[in-house]
């Protein structure tokens, strides 16, 4: 019985150490919002979200999705390797009335936490 005890506690313990060594893909954001302030209507804004892959396995973006037409988001569609970096480039087109705007920009992936949020914002005010 002592045996066994100690041969479960050996695989128990060397399973832990070989998952302990690895980490997952995640990301490192430079910044995770922009304030553009004061933006004309009709001429379109962008920023660039960069990050790094601080986990050891290649991080994979499947998607990024903004919360209206207005914004179109860019993304590093290869795998970004361990501390490698890539960028979310979002591009803001004001339209309509002047008044103060807030984005966000959900991305989906298979970092640690799957799902990050960006944030944009500013004012839309006339030519």
């Amino acid at each position: 019985m002592k045996k066994l005890i100690l041969l479960f506690t050996l695989i128990l313990g060397t399973t832990i150490a070989v998952h302990a060594q690895s980490l997952p893909a995640d990301f490192k954001f430079e910044k995770e919002s922009h304030n553009f302030g004061k933006v004309v209507l009709g001429k379109p804004v962008s920023v660039d979200f960069k990050f790094t892959n601080v986990g050891d396995e290649p991080l994979i973006i499947s998607k990024v999705e903004t919360s209206c037409g207005c914004t179109v988001p860019e993304y590093t569609q290869t795998p970004v390797k361990k501390g490698e970096t890539g960028i979310v480039k979002v591009t803001f087109s004001p339209a309509g009335a002047a008044l103060p705007f807030s984005k966000i920009v959900t991305i989906t992936s298979n970092a640690k936490t799957s799902t990050k949020v960006l944030y944009i914002k500013g004012e839309t005010v006339a030519k």
